[in-house]
């Protein structure tokens, strides 16, 4: 059972979420979420030391939810098949589909967030955020490499060029989907990395 202070705790992360995606982490006042939340400053200092620290559990929390989501996605893509380009595609696919499912934009990332605004945060936070970007390229890069040990890329590229390119791809495409106010760029630019992928092994 989830205590009252920490649905205290979740909600305040979850309103400081909104309003950084919305407005920006400098632009995001210590007064605006207490009185989005209902709360007193002590409540808020009672949870969080001040706002670096509200930005660490929110890019802890982030982090351990898109490994969730991940490895959510992977595990159902080798269910479907044993051939890792086959898991690797049917991934892609499927993040695509979720993608294109949301209502609306997508409502932005708090890697590019932090990153944006690296200045405003201290080093404990830009660490974090890093450590994230590094987490997808291990995880995309394992999956790619069980594709090098099975197939023949027809052009010279590393593991890691292609992890990081789907990281670009999914970061990129949430920035000019959101500019060009056309959710339909990050599923198209997820289905032209899935395409690239399957050409390049094929």
């Amino acid at each position: 059972m989830v205590s009252k202070g920490e649905e205290t705790r979740e909600k305040l992360l979850d309103i400081a979420e909104q309003q950084i995606l919305l407005n920006g982490f400098a632009a995001t006042s210590i007064d605006s979420l207490i009185k989005e939340a209902g709360i007193t400053k002590g409540g808020f200092f009672y949870h969080f030391d001040g706002k670096n620290d509200l930005a660490y559990a929110l890019m802890h929390r982030y982090r351990e939810r898109d490994a969730f989501l991940f490895s959510g996605l992977f595990n159902r893509a080798e269910e479907l098949t044993n051939d890792p380009l086959q898991q690797m595609l049917v991934f892609v696919k499927l993040l695509s589909e979720m993608m294109e499912d949301l209502k609306g934009l997508h409502p932005g990332c708090l890697v590019a967030s932090f990153t944006y605004e690296s200045h405003q945060v201290n080093e404990e936070v830009r660490k974090i955020t890093a450590d994230m970007v590094m987490d997808w390229r291990r995880l995309f890069e394992v999956k790619l490499e069980k594709i090098n040990a099975s197939y023949q890329p027809k052009a010279d590229t590393t593991s890691a060029e292609l992890a990081d390119m789907l990281s670009t791809i999914i970061e990129g495409g949430i920035i000019v989907s959101r500019a060009l106010n056309d959710p339909s760029i990050l599923v198209k630019q997820l289905l032209a990395y899935r395409s690239y992928i399957s050409l390049l092994y094929a």
